[in-house]
């Protein structure tokens, strides 16, 4: 399918926007941007929204009335970029679609802290979960839900920590810093291939983490391990061949995995449900797969 107009228009809008591998390109003015953005768009309310401090580590809870699971969002933003408030509207839909609540981890971003600070971190929220969780009603059976480079700390955190999650779901996963697929030269669509290696850069401490599958999880030897697991890829995104091949290895090494790939659609367009038709949809059918698997794990 050739782009959606409602991507066509989204890549146009974004053409002459300063790319980040230029030497002119401000992070610290990018962040602030961003949050300003999400600040002054609307968002839903939730039956509790608070902020928690895991270990360390700044989260925020948003929680449904009747809630029995917890998803661990891992938000999007080539490492780099974005944060909780960034992602606040966004968490407060895929709580009020599921039905669950939604621990949205702040963990800390490149270039300031490289790997493995983001992984350490969503660690650290894990096992403060697991200390003091019951002493905010936290106890609860655990799912965990990333979108882009969230995705691949998502993934990271299942496989470092087999057994604790009912579920995963991956939106668009950022998993390759070799950008070995054909996507990266047939479907680039508003995300150069540039660009992606420039994250690459600035998340990686050293060179040799390139190749650390706790950075490059297609080169794990634990996705067997994986439980049920969701993989969203747009189909005019670079990154769309790497999250299919996770999916195949998932299916060959016998987990339960679900691929669906979105017609027309580029990178990023889950958290804009005023731009995009799609979105909605999809944090539907992560809401449905995550209620399917939750509800799984407490009756099998």
């Amino acid at each position: 399918m050739v782009l959606h107009p409602q991507a066509r228009a989204a890549v146009a809008a974004a053409a002459d926007d300063l790319p980040v591998t230029d030497p002119a390109f401000d992070i610290a003015a990018s962040r602030a941007e961003a949050r300003a953005a999400a600040a002054a768009a609307p968002r839903e309310d939730v039956a509790e929204v608070r902020d928690l401090d895991a270990g360390g580590v700044r989260c925020r809870l948003y929680r449904p009335a009747g809630a029995d699971a917890l998803i661990v969002h891992l938000h999007g933003g080539g490492f780099v970029f974005h944060d909780i408030d960034v992602h606040d509207a966004a968490a407060r839909r895929l709580a009020n679609r599921s039905g669950l609540a939604v621990l949205s981890v702040d963990y800390r971003r490149p270039p300031e802290h490289r790997f493995p600070a983001a992984p350490d971190d969503v660690d650290t929220v894990l096992a403060w979960l697991a200390a003091e969780g019951a002493a905010h009603d936290l106890d609860l059976p655990l799912l965990v839900h990333g979108d882009s480079a969230g995705g691949n700390l998502a993934l990271v955190a299942a496989l470092r920590n087999p057994g604790r999650f009912a579920g995963v779901a991956l939106l668009y996963p950022f998993l390759d810093p070799a950008a070995g697929f054909d996507s990266y030269r047939t479907a680039a669509d508003g995300f150069a291939p540039e660009e992606a290696a420039w994250y690459w850069e600035q998340y990686a401490a050293r060179p040799e983490d390139l190749t650390d599958p706790d950075l490059a999880p297609l080169l794990s030897d634990r996705l067997g391990t994986l439980p049920p697991t969701l993989v969203m890829t747009s189909e005019h995104d670079p990154l769309r061949d790497e999250g299919e091949e996770l999916a195949r290895l998932l299916a060959e090494a016998g987990v339960t995995v679900v691929g669906t790939r979105y017609l027309g659609q580029v990178h990023g367009f889950w958290r804009h449900p005023d731009v995009f038709d799609a979105a909605e949809p999809l944090t539907r059918q992560v809401a449905a797969f995550f209620q399917q698997h939750r509800l799984r794990q407490r009756h099998g």
